[in-house]
């Protein structure tokens, strides 16, 4: 008697409980830590140097002012900051702040925040990075935090050194006002306060475009050499007063509302302005770099 063939039975597949979704002691928010990748950029030769140029503009002023002695009263008899500078401490350290936040802290800030994601593409290490596995997210939270607070220390680092240095050189004393009357001492140290403050909100367009070119391209001088580029045409449709009340609407406008934190009356709707514009920008810049990398096939 021929008994008929069986079939035989597929093997049951595991249920969704049981398949593993990830390496055992695997956790996605403890990959590339802040402290990792703070360290990481502090041993950069860039950092360094970028920050001993900091350090080092203020005693460049100091020896400028002692060769060619004090302001001569401005144009048309107009009182300045320039002028100001060597009336005590605080006065130097806001004629720093003055002559460097048009161009010299837009520098680090495109520096830190260019650099970050391109200059890891063209080592050929952002692969290996996300191959940790560094969710792409994660990685950009890490470095885009890292790098906006070495931005603040830069913007921070400047003033501190030139109030010690400018306290050494002038002594201490109130901040004298360019359109008369002065400021104690302890409140001047305020108002210069803000104006930091301000001066760090008005630069995140300038990081914001960094960052965002930083992941598109391989090539860090690229995102860096973009964004300083970018911020010099803005200061350019500034200074083109046919745009009228266009202008308004540049974060070059308003990157020196800071001054009125200097005015004997503390004025605030100029700088409330252009931090709203500036943060506006910066986070549509940021949601296109985020949304960009996520998508972006990843190759070097």
């Amino acid at each position: 008697m021929i008994t008929p063939a069986t079939t035989p039975t597929p093997p049951t597949p595991p249920t969704p409980a049981t398949t593993p979704t990830s390496a055992p002691g695997y956790r996605p928010g403890r990959t590339l830590p802040l402290r990792v990748e703070a360290l990481r950029q502090w041993k950069r030769r860039r950092t360094l140097v970028m920050g001993g140029i900091l350090v080092a503009l203020p005693f460049v002023l100091i020896a400028a002012f002692a060769i060619g002695g004090p302001g001569g009263g401005g144009r048309e008899g107009r009182i300045t900051l320039m002028d100001t500078a060597t009336a005590s401490g605080a006065n130097f350290a806001a004629t720093c702040l003055f002559v460097s936040a048009g161009f010299l802290l837009v520098v680090p800030v495109a520096l830190f925040c260019g650099d970050t994601v391109a200059s890891e593409a063209s080592w050929s290490s952002l692969r290996y990075l996300l191959a940790a596995p560094v969710p792409r997210s994660r990685l950009l939270v890490s470095k885009l935090a890292v790098a906006l607070g070495y931005s603040a220390a830069a913007m921070v680092l400047l003033p501190l050194v030139a109030l010690v240095a400018g306290t050494v050189a002038y002594g201490w004393g109130p901040l004298r006002l360019p359109t008369g009357g002065s400021v104690p001492a302890g409140d001047a140290l305020l108002r210069i306060g803000i104006a930091v403050v301000f001066v760090f909100a008005s630069q995140l367009v300038t990081a914001g475009l960094a960052f965002w070119l930083s992941t598109r391209t391989d090539a860090p001088l690229g995102a860096v050499g973009g964004a300083v580029g970018l911020t010099i045409v803005g200061n350019v449709l500034d200074a083109v007063t046919a745009l009228g009340d266009w202008r308004d609407f540049l974060p070059a406008h308003w990157q020196f509302a800071w001054i009125d934190a200097l005015q004997p009356q503390l004025e605030w709707s100029g700088m409330v302005k252009g931090t709203a514009i500036s943060v506006t920008y910066a986070l549509v810049l940021f949601a296109l770099a985020f949304r960009g990398f996520a998508r972006k096939d990843i190759v070097s």
